[in-house]
């Protein structure tokens, strides 16, 4: 299963993540056209939180409660690790996966009649690409991680703190 992990202290809230988002899940390549006419709106949102910026984006959680609390079904992952991915034909609106995401990511689309979410932009990845917030970025702060490769950069950069701050401790 692979997700995006965003590094808080990298990013710079250029926002060049969310346009490059909006512009891959529009009906058209061009910029102006996409936000403007077509109103296209990014999955991934740019959030200030006690000094840092904060790309949020869906988590694609193991047992995801958009999914389990979906009525009709507009909300499904293909098989295990596949992406929660939103089928807007089944979505009416309304909003209990809004209200369940932890995380907040979940929208309503312009319209109000459909949500709309990351889709770990399974078409660009189908084509060997990263999504496109990732490849957007400028300074690397976004990073499409495979859960469990994650969790052990994770373990090993607490390890070598926890070795670091002993050593400087017992240097005291």
């Amino acid at each position: 299963m692979k997700r995006i992990v965003a590094d808080p202290g990298k990013c710079l809230a250029c926002r060049a993540c969310e346009l490059a988002c909006a512009l891959a899940h529009a009906d058209s390549d061009d910029l102006v056209q996409a936000i403007f006419a077509q109103r296209a709106k990014p999955r991934i949102y740019i959030e200030s939180a006690g000094g840092l910026t904060v790309p949020l984006q869906c988590r694609h959680c193991e047992d995801a409660p958009c999914v389990r609390v979906c009525p009709t079904g507009a909300l499904s992952r293909p098989g295990e690790t596949g992406p929660v991915l939103a089928h807007q034909e089944k979505c009416i609106g309304c909003e209990f996966c809004v209200q369940a995401c932890p995380f907040g990511v979940i929208r309503l689309a312009p319209d109000g009649k459909v949500v709309i979410k990351c889709d770990l932009c399974i078409r660009r990845q189908a084509e060997g690409l990263q999504p496109a917030c990732v490849a957007a970025c400028p300074v690397g702060a976004l990073a499409l991680e495979d859960v469990a490769e994650g969790a052990k950069k994770a373990r090993v950069k607490a390890a070598a703190d926890m070795a670091a701050a002993s050593l400087a401790q017992s240097r005291e």
